[in-house]
């Protein structure tokens, strides 16, 4: 099948296998509009199936990128629902596992992610859903559970493949030049970011107010519906601050010795980790495994604190215009940014590559840079972090690329992108004609017309 590049098959191309797995936000969509979802068994693979409305709703969001109506689309999406199914049932014969805390952890960003569409309302959503939200939460844990195996199979397929730059060429070259992807501009941006430190003050605080909790706990109120309403951990809302059977190492250093000291049951002293400060219960340990529940507290800076930490990269941001430090050395040396401070604290597309499009950039970012000049470094910033953290941070409007149409000077990253996962989805083809034999699949008649199995 010939692939056309266009700008919308260019994203479709990089996605991984299981990213078309069901959304629970767009079968809640999809209920608000007709009443109900008619969920009809549209193929078996082993003791998996794929039932209509996933397809459909995968569709819909295809059609939600602007393309047009197709059941050749369809016959693919379908054939990767399929093929996702296939993933998770030879990771079930292989013995391919992934632990409960990344499961949990996944779920856990999920809920926070719907319940943030939803109004951040628990009671909103199980209006919605029909069902409570503990049950919400479980069965978006399986379908978790199944695109993380399908991701962990996707690599062990496509282990150590790379792609050569003749190969990055010749998939370039085959492209007719009226169906190269039109960008429009492209900016290379960095920052700088300084979280406001909690003055010992505002620390002892929150301690105060969590020895309140603790107190309260002990005199016999229930702890994940504190969790759920006093934790700013986003978690709490779906979870009640419990954590899942976690192993060593997959917690910060402070609070994994709190889960290690306490005694089941026991509940600890307020306690600081990165994150903020604690209370910690002890649900139950098995060897080196155990499961907590904590209620959170970030604490709030002062005005005070955050005027620290702008007139810290105030002074940084001078040494810089006068180059006695370079912004990238600057970077990687200072910022409390993990994510961009090991890339001299550059953003990257989707796909790595410094040249970010307008579109893809964070609203606040966007705004921010409108009213710069390329090369400026913009004066001192204050924002919050995705941890929820007070911050500032310094921009610096590096380059910007004009609109262009895709070529290997400017756009090498993404053709390299686009490339290596054509090729993956030839290892994958190869392996799902060979691995089907391994499995019992059927598909309803309704969908010969597909060819899947052919």
């Amino acid at each position: 099948m010939k692939m056309v590049l266009n700008e919308r098959n260019l994203r479709f191309l990089i996605l991984n296998l299981f990213f078309l797995a069901v959304s629970l936000q767009l079968f809640a969509q999809e209920k608000e509009k007709t009443g109900f979802v008619v969920d009809k068994i549209i193929a078996k693979v082993d003791n998996y199936i794929v039932i209509k409305s996933e397809l459909e709703s995968a569709y819909q969001g295809y059609l939600a990128e602007g393309n047009q109506q197709s059941e050749q689309a369809k016959c693919q999406l379908f054939n990767r629902l399929i093929m996702n199914k296939l993933m998770v049932a030879k990771a079930a014969i292989d013995s391919v596992l992934v632990t409960d805390f990344e499961v949990d952890q996944n779920t856990s960003q999920r809920m926070n992610a719907i319940l943030q569409n939803s109004g951040n309302s628990p009671e909103e959503l199980e209006r919605r859903y029909g069902k409570s939200l503990e049950q919400i939460r479980v069965e978006l844990r399986d379908q978790i559970r199944e695109q993380l195996l399908a991701r962990e199979m996707t690599g062990r397929i496509t282990k150590d493949l790379k792609i050569t730059p003749a190969e990055v060429k010749r998939f370039y070259n085959k492209i007719p030049q009226d169906s190269l992807p039109f960008y429009s501009s492209d900016v290379e941006i960095g920052q700088i970011v300084k979280v406001a430190k909690i003055s010992d003050a505002q620390k002892e605080e929150s301690k105060s107010r969590l020895r309140e909790l603790r107190e309260r706990i002990l005199n016999g109120e229930d702890f994940n519906a504190l969790a759920q309403k006093y934790s700013e951990d986003p978690s709490a809302r779906s979870n009640g601050g419990e954590m899942g059977f976690v192993g060593r190492g997959a917690m910060v250093p402070q609070f994994e010795a709190m889960g290690f000291k306490l005694r089941k049951g026991e509940i600890s002293q307020p306690f600081e980790s990165p994150f903020g400060i604690h209370i910690m219960q002890l649900i139950d340990r098995r060897g080196n495994e155990y499961n907590s529940r904590h209620i959170l507290l970030l604490g709030n800076p002062s005005d005070e604190d955050i005027k620290k930490a702008e007139k810290y990269l105030d002074s940084l941001r001078r040494k810089i215009v006068k180059d006695s430090i370079k912004f990238e050395y600057a970077a990687k040396e200072y910022s409390d940014d993990t994510p961009t401070k090991g890339r001299g604290g550059f953003f990257t597309d989707g796909d790595g590559g410094l040249h970010v499009s307008l579109r893809e950039i964070d609203p606040v970012v966007y705004l921010a840079i409108d009213t710069m000049k390329v090369g400026s470094i913009s004066k001192p910033l204050t924002y919050r972090t995705e941890e929820g953290k007070e911050a500032a941070r310094i921009l610096y409007y590096k380059a910007k690329l004009p609109p262009h149409q895709a070529n290997l000077k400017d756009d090498w990253h993404r053709i390299q992108s686009a490339a290596l996962a054509e090729k993956k989805d030839k290892i994958i083809e190869k392996w799902f004609v060979k691995s089907r034999q391994d499995v019992f699949i059927n598909i309803d008649p309704a969908y010969n017309y597909c060819k899947i199995l052919e």
